[in-house]
Order: C-alpha cells, then structure tokens, then sequence
C-alpha cells in the first residue's frame, strides 16, 4: 500500500474545518513553559560500527535479570523462552500483509492468528478467543465493558482488590465517564477476595465480579465458589489471569465457572523487556461472540475443497460504524502473539503442565527456605508468588539489596500501605536454588 501524504491544500482545508489559522494553534493547550521554543541540536551522524558501540554502551547500563538474581514478578515473569521461538517467528511464511484485510494475500498472519485463538480456547476452557489484545491490563478492562454491554440494565462492577493495581486502573479508567459504580471487594487475612464482603455487596444491578487468580499476591482464588453465587444474581463471571503459565496446573477459568476470561500472555516465550510488548488475550462462551472485541479468525474452503484463513465478525471501529462497533482496538499485537503460538506448540500440553509443576515446586521450596529469615503473610495455595512479611519497610531493603545484584523482589507499600513492610517474592524456573538460600542470607542482614 503507498503512502499519500496530504497536499498543501488538504492541510488548509482540514485547519479551516476544525477552526484554526495555524499549525501552532493545535499546541495551544500546552503551558507555554512546556513547550520547546530552541532549535533542536543533534548530535552528528555516526557509522555503523560506532553506532554499535555505542548502543552497547547504553545497554550495560540496564540492571538485567542475566546479572542479577530476580525475584521480580507482580505480572511480568522472568522464564526462559527457547531460541526455536525466535527462529520460527523470523520465517517468512509468516511476513505477508501486516493488518489481514486481504485474505488471499494473508494467509500466513491469519493462520497464526487462528491458531493463537484454538491455543488460547484450550488453556482457558472457553469456547472462543479474539485474535489477542494489547495487554493483560487494557484486555481487564475490555472484558468489563464487554460485560456492560451483554448487562445493559445494570450498573455495579464488583472488583476484587487483589487484582492487579494496574489493571484495576486502566479498569477505572475505561469506566470514567461510563454511569458505572465500581466496588472494590477487600481481600481478607488468607489472602483471597473476600467472601462476606462479596456476598454482602453482590445483587441483581451487578453487571459483573472480576476475580484474578493467582491473585496478585499470589494466592489462588476459590473462583467457583463465588462466581457460583454470582451466577444466582446473573451476573457476568469474570477471569483474570497474569501469570498465563499457571493454567498449567490450575483449573481453567471455563472449569470455574467464568463467563469471560482475560489477562497476560508475557509468560509464554514472550521476555521481560523492561516491560513491553507483551499481548493480552480475551476468551469467552459461544453465547456471548457477538459482544466480542477485536477481530476474529475464522477457517473455510474454497470450490476447489482447500483450507484457507478470513477475517470474520471484525466489530471494530475500523469494519463498522463507530458507535456500534465492540472495540476501538487497532491492532492484535501480531508478533508477540505469534511467539506464543509458536511457544505453546514447541512444549505441548504435557511439557506446559511439567513446566508449572516445576515452577509450583520452586516456590514451595522458596517458601521454606525463607521462613528462616521472615514469615509468609498468607498461607493460602499459591503458584510461584507469595508474600513475605518483613521487620521493616520493604522498599528500603530492596534498596539495600539491589546494588549486591538481588532483585528481591516487589515492595506492596507501592499499592497496599498497610502492607509496607511486606515483598512480593516470584520464583519461576530461571530461580537457582542458590539464588533462593543468598537471597534468604541477605534479607536476613538488612532488617
């Protein structure tokens, strides 16, 4: 597709519409002590090799998890993601068109994109997935407006507060200028949501109960019990999952109960990387497709009796009228859900469960390890995160501990003040047991 870019007489015309005079005039509402008046300096151009080098150079700067000992977690896990990942996502076969308008010309992206959504069915138990979304966070929020939409009479979202902090903010904020009530349901002394307080704020103007299991605390929900009782005021069952790899183990969302469910794929072959990409995934049952978001993938034959891949109830902006499309999602964040893909199928169903297994055990094994040097806050069943209760403030010794290369993990005072002195551990299989004895020795000396 070639670029048009717009002549000078389109610029006018479209400043003439919206009401200004000049390009500046669109800056207006930035403080004029905001804005850039000096000319702009770059620095002159550099060869390749000196360009090289000096990215290098930038890089080492980073405190990474290769030289440190991570314990880092709270919705980006550090585990390792087989080269073949790399290799398959770079072949060709999957290079054609960006954005799969153009089915006969597509076929490899949509393909990918087909078996992203069969993949994310069976680990969810749901009967379909969307063709992924940009993050575990904004998919959070997209299940809540999906809820709203399929509950148009109702106004009560039940959130739970071990969701994650950042989710249940992009949550808030999609819901802002919505003529929605958002209840935060506590989280009591094991840990889990609530269950009185649930209970007791649960009625039938609920649209929704959100519940993310493991939690952010790492503890694993008893989902079914409550969206059990959800189900008696009919109200939509939501599922958040951060930590994908736990569906190794654990129940699907589908097993308990969830209408819905959406979370984080960043586990699966995906890195780090300092936080992004990563891609969101969006599941749900046959009776709720039309009140999808995004795009979906669907498989057909020709005359000739050939499989083939099209694009199918696309209910975005960009297919349909603007106020009643599902979504304003633009894009499927293509190749990071293409390396899930590729990773789901080079472990398979059995190397999926061994792999969670193995993280499960790594935590138990943590857990008792670091009972010597502080106490668990929770003792509920967990995955591979949970909560240490230290003798002071938590933010001050991760401090400590950062400079002798231990990420200790994430102090919760950032988004629980009452749990100031109180680090969220993760271990995954990248966890050396060595890592877990030093990093029992040094929290020992810095409280």
């Amino acid at each position: 597709m070639r670029y048009i870019p717009a002549t000078s007489e389109d610029v006018h015309k479209m400043m003439e519409d919206i009401g200004i005079e000049t390009l500046e005039d669109l800056f207006k509402s930035i403080p004029e002590k905001y804005r850039y008046r000096k000319d702009f300096s770059f620095p002159k151009a550099m060869s390749e090799q000196e360009l090289t080098l000096h990215l290098y150079q930038l890089a080492r700067q980073n405190r990474n998890l290769l030289d440190h000992s991570s314990f880092l977690g709270g919705g980006a896990y550090h585990h390792y993601s087989p080269a073949l990942v790399d290799a398959i996502i770079s072949r060709g076969e999957f290079m054609t068109s960006y954005t799969p308008y153009q089915p006969e010309i597509s076929q490899g992206t949509l393909q990918a994109i087909f078996e992203f959504q069969t993949l994310i069915c069976q680990i969810t138990g749901l009967d379909m997935a969307n063709a992924s979304m940009y993050d575990g966070a904004s998919a959070a929020a997209e299940t809540v407006l999906m809820a709203r939409r399929i509950q148009q009479n109702r106004s009560r979202v039940l959130v739970s507060s071990a969701v994650h902090p950042n989710y249940r903010r992009v949550i808030r904020t999609y819901l802002t200028n919505l003529p929605v009530e958002i209840v935060e349901i506590p989280y009591d002394e094991s840990g889990q949501t609530d269950s009185k307080f649930f209970e007791s704020h649960l009625n039938d103007n609920t649209i929704c109960v959100v519940l993310q299991s493991p939690n952010y605390f790492g503890v694993v929900e008893e989902q079914e019990r409550l969206f059990t009782k959800a189900k008696e005021h009919k109200a939509v069952c939501i599922s958040l999952i951060a930590e994908a790899l736990s569906l190794g183990i654990l129940k699907s969302p589908g097993e308990c109960g969830a209408d819905l469910a959406a979370g984080e794929t960043q586990s699966l072959g995906l890195p780090v990387g300092f936080g992004g990409p990563y891609a969101g995934f969006l599941a749900t049952k046959q009776s709720f497709m039309r009140s999808l978001p995004g795009r979906l993938v669907g498989m057909a034959k020709d005359q000739q009796g050939r499989r083939g891949f099209v694009l199918t109830l696309a209910a975005r902006e960009q297919h349909i009228r603007r106020e009643k499309a599902t979504s304003n999602i633009c894009t499927n964040q293509g190749l990071c859900a293409l390396a899930v893909t590729v990773y789901l199928s080079f472990v398979g169903a059995e190397g999926f469960r061994n792999l969670a297994i193995r993280n499960l055990q790594t935590a138990a094994y943590a857990r008792e390890v670091l009972k010597s040097a502080t106490r668990l806050r929770f003792d509920s069943p967990c995955f591979n995160e949970f909560v240490l209760e230290l003798r002071s403030d938590a933010e001050q010794i991760a401090q400590k501990l950062e400079p002798r290369g231990i990420f200790p993990g994430i102090p919760l005072g950032r988004n629980y003040p009452e749990l100031k002195n109180h680090l969220l551990v993760c271990v995954t299989e990248m966890t050396r047991k060595d890592d877990i004895h030093r990093l029992a020795t040094e929290l020992e000396k810095a409280q």
